[in-house]
């Protein structure tokens, strides 16, 4: 098997191959808490990419993520070290569920009756659905008009008997009882504070659901969130959106960061496992990895990855077992996740990776540290063909081969080359650049994951 692939750097601008080989107990509160009408096959929606449409190059759009996630990192226990500065105050390990924050793709939908369209943040990492609601004690200035729960024939209260007040980390009752009042805090130091209501919300303008939970926030605060009007988790506890769908899969397609043209895509429902043999979006040939996903009672929300080794080249680093493992107090492990950029690897996997990599490029490595990211390379003055090592992350019973496109980043200002990922201290996370154009379907039933490659613009 060849140990690296060729990368052509016409005037700095880098053209990837696209020819890499690819070798790739809850549902009884569920049950309870199904809204009325889910769609039958799911749905479609369309994500947006917090950066598109601002004519940012794809290094540009990288290094503006990784300085949105600092905090996002800090808190979930993946200290980022070296190229991402880190507050001392916030490398305390997590004694409670800690929520991922803000992400990095939006989806519009609308709430109530009237309908009241906006835009939220998606995010894999955390459960709860809200949107800011009148009268507002504190909010964030948002894109759309603030939803006004007075205005809605559909809008309805949640009470404390809810098996969802229940499920909050944090919750309260009005002296009455009759309303749940909830606060939900982020990894970013985000709150949102409010009623837990119950309301009918549509999606793609045609599938409309009655008697969704969701998060009606007059106190809500964080630097992250002006980019949306609230926030649809997608994790995997009782308050998120597929588990309150009662479905058992989703999926996610997000195109290549540099694509300010094509939209990303979200599946939920059976659609989520059937979208790419009906389009035909699917990569020929290509093979669909799948790995199991382990859960931690310590972060229940959060989708895990039993990684257990990379291979640089044509060389296995043969990791430490211990190195991605998730421990019995719930520290440690590696969690595939939506909303942060880059990869980011236990410290001591990273430097084994930098090592091995940099031994395998003809190219000299950049030391500015301007960059954001660890690893750099110098491109040379003229344009020519640059081979860059293969990069394997072996999962138990499945391998994952990436193409150089979703590790390798370009910078023809500064004429660098840079491996998009970075190192961490605590939890390791598996990046969004990293997870461009394949099909990511989460089966919840199962609890695997599958990687599709797929030409995610085609969908």
């Amino acid at each position: 098997m060849a140990s690296s692939s060729s990368l052509l750097l016409p005037f700095f601008l880098i053209i990837f191959s696209c020819f890499i080989t690819i070798s790739l107990s809850r549902r009884s509160l569920i049950d309870r808490l199904t809204p009325t009408n889910p769609p039958r096959s799911g749905f479609r929606l369309s994500l947006k990419h917090v950066d598109s449409g601002k004519n940012l190059t794809k290094f540009q759009k990288i290094q503006r993520g990784i300085n949105r996630g600092s905090h996002r990192l800090n808190r979930l226990g993946a200290v980022a070290v070296l190229a991402v500065a880190s507050d001392p105050d916030d490398t305390n390990n997590i004694k409670a569920p800690t929520h991922s924050g803000s992400g990095e793709f939006l989806m519009d939908l609308s709430i109530g009756n009237p309908l009241v369209k906006y835009s939220a943040i998606v995010d894999t990492g955390s459960d709860l659905i809200w949107t800011q609601c009148k009268p507002c004690t504190e909010c964030f200035d948002q894109p759309t008009p603030i939803f006004d729960p007075t205005k809605s024939s559909s809008y309805k209260k949640v009470g404390c008997s809810s098996g969802l007040c229940d499920a909050l980390p944090k919750s309260s009752c009005n002296e009455d009882k009759a309303a749940c009042e909830y606060l939900y805090t982020y990894g970013d130091y985000s709150s949102t504070r409010g009623i837990l209501s119950k309301e009918t919300f549509t999606f793609d303008d045609e599938n409309s659901v009655s008697g969704i939970e969701f998060g009606c926030g007059d106190e809500n605060e964080g630097s992250g969130f002006s980019q949306g009007s609230g926030l649809v988790g997608l994790g995997r506890g009782p308050l998120s959106l597929v588990s309150q769908l009662k479905e058992t899969k989703f999926s996610y397609c997000l195109t290549a960061i540099e694509d300010n043209e094509a939209s990303s895509s979200l599946f939920i429902g059976s659609l989520a496992s059937s979208i790419v043999n009906k389009t035909g979006a699917n990569l020929a040939g290509e093979v669909t990895t799948t790995m199991s996903l382990l859960r931690n009672p310590n972060q229940p929300s959060f989708y895990y990855l039993e990684l257990q080794d990379i291979t640089v080249g044509a060389k296995r680093l043969s990791l430490e077992k211990s190195t991605f493992e998730l421990t019995e107090d719930g520290t440690g492990g590696m969690i595939i996740d939506s909303g942060t950029t880059i990869t980011y690897l236990e410290e001591t996997a990273f430097t084994a990776l930098k090592e091995e990599f940099t031994s395998r490029m003809s190219l000299p490595v950049d030391d500015s540290r301007t960059t954001g990211l660890d690893l750099c390379f110098k491109l040379p003055d003229v344009a020519k063909e640059i081979a860059v090592p293969k990069l394997i992350f072996h999962f138990k019973g499945a391998k994952l081969e990436l193409p150089a496109e979703n590790y390798m980043v370009a910078d023809s200002s500064t004429g660098v080359l840079c491996l998009a990922m970075g190192s961490s201290n605590g939890m390791s996370i598996f990046g969004n650049v990293q997870q461009q154009n394949f099909n990511v379907l989460h089966d919840l039933e199962k609890e695997t994951v599958s990687f599709v490659p797929t030409d995610c613009g085609k969908l």
